[in-house]
């Protein structure tokens, strides 16, 4: 379709570099980030999602996602939860309202302007959270995240217990990298026990019969948090077998650099 295509092997591959290197090839003012998965609902997501960037009113947004219509409760529920059908718009001020749910974002579906991405040296090679860890960055310099509820994607994900102690063990890990400002205006314990206590009250109502898997799935995901956060004395080893990527452990550096391209369409904004 003259789409450009920049390949990056898996051995190679970072959810922070990769991304980057992807931004400075693209080279538009505004970059749109999307996982393949992710569906639009609409022909206005892109134009909805970049508006509060083009106005000025902030520097990052990102999508409201709804579950595929086939999602199980454990698929759906979490997207009910981080998305509300009401759009916001967060500063650093907020942190002392919403604590690290201020710095909320996810790149499954989301716009930066180039320029803020400039200002904090573009997005820092990492685990996972890529896009957590520049949120934390721009708007402790003063920026603004827009969360765009008008901007809709189909997306959502069945995870085994295992897959879900995986993906928790990469965020606890990453984000005890960064607690020093992600956890300024306090843990995570509030959000964690927020979403518990929902979730559970939900099952009582609708499936009380999921209860017991329910607290196998949280278990699952509190261990491999819990093991995360203080995993950076583990051994190689075992940090590889804990994670959900073990590309990462294998070579998680790239060379963010610039790349020679061939001069067809970008997909971008």
């Amino acid at each position: 379709m003259g789409a450009e295509v920049l390949l990056v092997p898996r051995h190679a591959f970072n959810h922070g570099s990769t991304r980057e290197l992807a931004r400075r090839v693209l080279g538009t003012g505004i970059v749109v980030m999307m996982t393949p998965d992710a569906r639009p609902l609409g022909p206005d997501l892109v134009g909805n999602l970049v508006r509060p960037i083009v106005n000025g009113e902030a520097s990052v947004a990102y999508a409201r996602q709804i579950p595929r219509k086939d999602a199980n409760f454990f698929e759906a529920f979490p997207r009910h939860f981080n998305y509300a059908d009401k759009s916001e718009m967060r500063s650093i001020e907020d942190v002392r309202r919403l604590g690290p749910r201020t710095f909320f974002c996810s790149n499954a579906c989301a716009a930066w302007s180039n320029v803020a991405l400039d200002s904090i040296g573009g997005f820092s090679s990492t685990l996972s959270l890529e896009d957590t860890i520049a949120v934390v960055k721009l708007l402790h310099a003063g920026h603004r995240i827009a969360y765009c509820a008008n901007a809709v994607v189909e997306h959502s994900h069945a995870y085994t217990l295992i897959q879900e102690f995986k993906r928790q063990f990469d965020t606890g890990y990453v984000r005890a990298e960064h607690r020093q400002r992600l956890f300024a205006g306090g843990g995570d314990e509030r959000a964690g026990a927020n979403f518990t206590a929902e979730m559970l009250a939900r099952l009582r109502r609708e499936r009380p019969g999921a209860i017991p898997y329910a607290m196998a799935n949280l278990a699952s995901k509190y261990l491999g948090y819990r093991i995360g956060y203080h995993g950076h004395w583990l051994p190689l080893w075992l940090k590889r077998q804990m994670s959900a990527q073990d590309f990462f452990w294998q070579n998680h550096e790239i060379d963010a650099g610039p790349v020679a391209t061939q001069p067809h369409a970008r997909v971008g904004t």
